[in-house]
């Protein structure tokens, strides 16, 4: 212990060997001191938890979105008429599922769709007249074996690639319509913030999303049936223009009649649409190469 008084360091005893000052006091104070401190900090091991930040706002928009999506189900018009700029992350997550719920159910059902492709050309006259029987028995045979095979390991067919690329392809297609229709909606005399727009749109895509979301579940499930609730949800779109610009009231009676501005979005809707084709087209195409050019692919069959 070092002496308060000379600062001398004493290895026991009562007194400093240097100076002869009381060290027991010094140790007492010292102690005293030390079991204050101890007792003011706050004990960690018994300090209750406190929830991550971002895991309850997580929670709390997970909870919002769900509510938000069952209702807008229930009551499409309802809910979309009394959806303003509030709503506008819920209806920023449901484009977001339209636009990414596309490209996930093609890569999941991509073989479902080209053999529904195959026979549908099997069924052409010219060509049904030329095939036998059994032709039709190999090829289902075949079919069989590709819905058993886990093509996309041998061809390499990337799905975060796939994926990643065609939704934000869709997304940005989606912004087109969104923002064509705004402005159509704008020369029609209709007194409203994007967001809030945004908002109304988003809230009748909902229906839409929820038949997209029913064909995914179904072509991971390999259920051909789902290409039928992908058509549906693309065609639904068509839908939903004309159902957002009705829903506002126009605030003078001079703008641009709501016919007109719809049939001007279906234009864009129709343009946005044969981009989307064209690329995923070309997407087809890469994958039919991959599996001529596949010695693993040829092997197998």
């Amino acid at each position: 212990m070092n002496c308060s008084n000379c600062g001398h360091f004493n290895d026991g005893g009562k007194f400093c060997v240097k100076c002869g000052h009381k060290l027991q006091e010094e140790a007492a104070a010292i102690q005293t001191a030390a079991t204050s401190e101890y007792q003011s900090q706050p004990q960690p091991a018994y300090a209750p938890q406190q929830p991550n930040q971002r895991v309850r706002q997580a929670k709390k928009v997970s909870k919002s979105f769900f509510s938000y999506f069952a209702e807008g189900i229930k009551n499409p018009t309802a809910t979309a008429q009394a959806a303003g700029e509030s709503q506008f992350v819920n209806a920023l997550i449901t484009v977001i599922l339209y636009a990414f719920s596309i490209p996930i159910m093609l890569y999941a059902g991509w073989k479902l769709l080209l053999i529904q492709f195959v026979r549908s050309m099997f069924k052409l006259p010219i060509i049904s007249e030329e095939l036998a029987p059994s032709d039709m028995e190999d090829f289902n045979t075949g079919a069989d074996l590709i819905k058993a095979t886990d093509i996309n390991s041998i061809i390499h067919f990337n799905f975060t690639d796939f994926v990643f690329k065609q939704g934000i392809f869709i997304f940005i297609g989606l912004a087109v319509i969104i923002g064509a229709t705004y402005v159509a909606a704008k020369f029609g005399k209709v007194d409203v913030s994007f967001k809030e727009f945004f908002s109304r749109f988003g809230t009748f895509l909902i229906i839409p999303t929820a038949l997209l979301l029913i064909g995914l579940v179904l072509a991971f499930l390999h259920v051909e049936y789902f290409s039928y609730f992908m058509n549906f949800g693309l065609l639904s779109i068509f839908l939903v223009v004309p159902f957002t610009i009705a829903s506002f009231k126009q605030s003078g009676t001079n703008g641009l009649d709501r016919i007109y501005s719809t049939l001007i979005v279906y234009v864009v809707i129709t343009i946005v649409l044969m981009f989307i084709a064209n690329d995923l087209g070309e997407e087809a195409k890469t994958i039919i190469t991959r599996m001529g050019n596949s010695s693993e692919l040829n092997d197998l069959f």
